[in-house]
């Protein structure tokens, strides 16, 4: 997920050298035999003989020199000899001349006595005369006969069957989550702390970032999950916030930021549908997403996981749950995952501490704080309730979300005096008696990366780590799953000795597990527990791609656009510049491959927007300089690129650390200004081309006011993603602008926070906001039919040859009584708005809206996304009259 907000630079780099692959083990001595078992765990069902394969190799690859032979022998583990298996024992030799990695196998006899049991083990003693013996083996005999593996019973009765058999230990390993890193020195571990869930955090990937070797590495920690003895699967997790941006050459769609632009709840699901199926590709059912952040204040490092200012906006973009998750009660289809409602809740609604900001200047990176990632929502009730909570009763109730992760920040309410916030980790009221009380919500927590850690203890206030009094309150607050990266085994005998002290309830302890395995058995877990390498090629795949490439095209947003400067000419004489244009680390954003996300033209496989240029634009002369240093003669169009480097979490706060371990251009301080350099390139290109097209490729809006005059046509890219070429296809026409503004484009710094709905609503740009390209009129003519007032406003005098509006009052006249009339189909509702907001537009752009226009538009966006498209026409209207 993260690395820890006090993380110095000795902890970072610890951190950072444990998430590299291990070195490779030094050569043994010429000559050196070793003999291994090809796994270290064979699960076998009672009544079968059990191949156990033995292999021979040498340190310098060469055949054998000398005979080996192996002496092997059943030893001693909880399963009975005679009753559960047939006590054996044996010799196999490897003949001289044998070649290095030569293999054979000697058999295991299971025996079948028909009683129902636990899983039960048989190892294998293995000795060997002139060799190393490196792995032993186990044969598992599978569980059976009981009630909790007959999939014909409800998952109800099910869960209540394994949660009878289980152990106080058994029940707090369920409630523990370890990082991949943890355990894959030594994946005993699984098995030993009986870890009901493991985890891949940013960057944290199998030493070959393959999909076949993700597949691999799950299903080798799942065999030890399934040694033991009631063979409870592990659920694996994953942050797929933009599609599986883990794993090298999966598709990386837009960031939420980007999808709310879109104002397409449909696409939205078909990007969590793709996302799904290629987690579930490389074998993994969970995924920390979506965000239901409603982001308030752009300094936030996170806002660009946020679809928007507007928590009803966040609400019509959760329709991704239904794709990651599919439809309710089928979660064990190959290609859907369960999702996870994050970060509950407040996150985007923190406060910048300025105070924060201000001690930041002048200390190195590691000594810097956040000043507003993870810090406190000062609210009161309601406000909390209608713009904080509320994209979450929809997810629990309409869309089902499996999981909820709490977020970092705390709340401090108003109603009782400032100054004592809680951690959200800590909040039972939020937690147990909102979220699982009030909303009804019947899946299970997880804890965010050691957010427990967080939770003051009165009695070790500096103590940054865990302790019985933190473990207690989060646990006590609600929590049903905890993310102890590199503290499972602690974390486990704290709680145990908490709740054998009696000061967290047993009861508290079984609804947690009693939420964690519904999910597993409606996941399906415990009949299919291992992931097949059958889809890998759903990773990254061309149809997954396409709609990657869609939703680029429908998430860029036209700011401005003098003389119709687009869409541009397939065969214009191009001059592109800037360092966006080329770089798909920069243009895919954090969360991408590692945490921090890497700046770099090869940073991911994909299609940058110079590749899209070229791609869409074959017979364009096109004349690239990143710097803008090579000479624009004989180009007609500018196309600069600019905008900003890759962050995640408070490495992204304005006025916050710079991520110093990160590439050079990550390193740069984050501001809402565009960086110095940018400037100047746009101030180059634009002064010296008669057209001049600039696109912004960041996770927030970047104030550009004072140079907005000499720029024609000015575009809000977001981070694309991979699929640089749906850029450039609203830049050449081949599909229409139709983005909306998901947060409120500033006029200067000084401005933020601002927001739809405030009371002095004057931003640059309001919220929805967005200049179309393609025509309106072709939109009502698709749903005139046996409406006669559409059809009376399609009169060729109301329109120009362009599509444009030239009589807007009549033709506006006719499609309100139509929409009066007729309110509750969405295409009717889209078509009639879509002609009002651009006839809004034309009014603005020459100036003729009354003064209040900016609040208009947006509070007209806000009544179609709360329902209520009659009054958002008529707020149209009054700013295009």
């Amino acid at each position: 997920m993260r690395l820890p907000r006090h993380a110095t630079l000795g902890a970072v780099g610890a951190l950072v050298v444990a998430l590299l692959p291990a070195p490779a083990a030094a050569a043994a001595d010429a000559g050196t035999v070793t003999v291994a078992a090809g796994r270290s765990l064979y699960a076998a069902a009672e009544g079968s003989r059990v191949p156990v394969d033995l292999s021979v190799s040498t340190s310098d690859g060469r055949p054998l020199a000398g005979p080996v032979t192996v002496r092997w022998a059943t030893g001693s583990g909880t399963a009975t000899p005679g009753t559960d298996y047939t006590a054996a024992s044996g010799t196999l030799t490897f003949p001289a001349g044998s070649p290095s990695g030569a293999t054979r196998s000697v058999t295991v006899a299971l025996r079948a006595d028909g009683a129902a049991e636990t899983a039960e083990t048989v190892p294998l003693t293995l000795a060997a005369d002139g060799a190393t013996v490196a792995t032993r083996p186990t044969v598992v005999v599978a569980a059976h006969g009981l009630p909790y593996l007959d999939r014909r019973l409800p998952v109800r009765r099910r869960v209540a069957d394994l949660l009878g058999r289980m152990t106080l230990a058994e029940k707090i390993g369920q409630m523990t989550q370890a990082e991949r890193a943890a355990v894959a020195d030594d994946p005993t571990a699984v098995a030993r702390w009986q870890l009901g869930s493991v985890l891949s955090g940013g960057g944290s990937t199998p030493a070959s970032n393959t999909p076949a070797a993700w597949v691999e590495m799950v299903n080798g920690l799942q065999a030890q999950a399934l040694s033991t003895r009631l063979q409870i699967p592990l659920i694996y997790g994953i942050d797929a916030v933009h599609g599986h941006g883990n794993v090298v050459g999966a598709t990386v769609f837009p960031h939420n930021v980007g999808l709310g632009a879109t104002r397409d709840p449909k696409l939205v699901e078909r990007v969590g549908h793709a996302t799904a199926a290629e987690v579930r590709a490389t074998g993994i059912p969970w995924n920390f997403a979506p965000c239901l952040c409603v982001s308030r204040d752009e300094r936030w490092g996170r806002s660009y996981e946020s679809f928007g200012e507007d928590p009803a906006l966040v609400v019509s973009m959760e329709t991704v749950i239904d794709g990651l998750q599919g439809r309710p009660g089928r979660l064990d289809d190959t290609d859907r995952v369960l999702a996870t409602a994050k970060h509950y809740a407040g996150d985007g609604d923190t406060d910048y501490d300025e105070a924060v900001a201000a001690a930041n200047e002048g200390k190195p990176w590691w000594e810097q704080k956040y000043p507003i990632d993870q810090g406190v929502t000062v609210t009161d009730r309601a406000h909390f309730a209608r713009v904080d909570l509320a994209p979450y009763l929809p997810a629990v109730r309409a869309h089902k979300v499996g999981s909820v992760m709490p977020s970092f920040s705390s709340v401090d309410w108003t109603e009782d005096g400032l100054g004592n916030p809680t951690k959200m980790h800590a909040h039972r009221e939020l937690i147990t008696d909102v979220l699982k009380g009030r909303l009804g919500f019947d899946g299970f927590l997880i804890s965010d990366w050691e957010g427990i850690h967080q939770i003051p203890d009165p009695a070790e206030p500096a103590n940054a780590g865990l302790t019985a009094y933190k473990v207690r309150v989060g646990v006590n607050a609600g929590t049903d799953m905890f993310m102890e990266p590199y503290n499972a085994e602690q974390f486990e005998q704290l709680l145990l000795a908490e709740v054998t002290a009696g000061r967290v309830p047993t009861a508290r302890i079984d609804d947690a597990v009693r939420r964690i395995l519904t999910k597993k058995f409606e996941l399906g877990l415990f009949e299919h527990p291992y992931a097949s390498a059958d889809d890998v090629d759903q990773v990254g795949s061309a149809a997954h791609r396409a709609v990657g490439r869609e939703a680029v095209a429908k998430s860029q947003v036209l700011l401005k656009n003098s003389g119709h400067a687009l869409p541009l000419r397939r065969d214009a004489a191009l001059y592109v510049a800037g360092r966006n244009a080329d770089d798909l680390g920069n243009q895919a954003g954090g969360w991408t491959v590692t945490w921090q996300g890497v700046s770099g033209a090869d940073a991911v496989p994909g299609t940058s927007v110079l590749d899209g240029i070229r791609q869409v634009a074959p017979g364009a002369r096109i004349t690239y300089s990143a710097d803008a240093s090579a000479p624009t003669d004989g180009a007609q169009v500018g196309v600069v690129v600019v905008g900003e480097t890759p962050y995640a979490e408070g490495y992204g706060d304005v006025g916050g650390p710079e991520c110093g371990w990160c590439s050079v251009p990550q390193q740069e301080e984050k501001s809402l200004r565009l960086q110095p350099a940018d400037r100047a390139v746009v101030d180059k290109v634009c002064s010296a081309l008669p057209t001049c097209v600039v696109l912004v490729v960041s996770g927030r809006p970047q104030v550009l006011t004072d140079q907005l005059g000499e720029i024609d046509a000015l575009v809000a890219s977001w981070l694309p993603g991979s699929e640089g070429a749906g850029v450039a296809d609203v830049l050449f026409g081949r599909r229409p602008f139709t983005g909306r503004l998901p947060v409120s484009w500033p006029r200067d710094e000084a401005q933020v926070p601002v927001n739809v709905g405030d009371a002095d609503y004057r931003p640059l740009f309001p919220f929805g906001w967005g200049l179309r390209t393609g025509s309106g009129r072709d939109g009502l003519a698709a749903v005139a039919a046996d409406r006669p007032q559409v059809r009376a406003a399609l009169a060729p005098a109301g329109w120009n040859a362009d599509g444009s509006l030239r009589d807007a009052p009549r033709v506006l006249d006719r499609l309100g009584r139509q929409l009066g009339a007729d309110h509750r189909d969405t295409a009717l509702v889209e078509a009639i708005l879509g002609v009002a907001r651009d006839a809004a537009q034309a009014a603005v752009v020459r100036g003729s809206a009354p003064d209040n226009w900016a609040a208009l538009i947006a509070d007209a966006d806000h009544a179609q996304l709360t329902g209520d498209p009659v009054r958002a026409f008529t707020l149209l209207a009054r700013v295009a009259a």
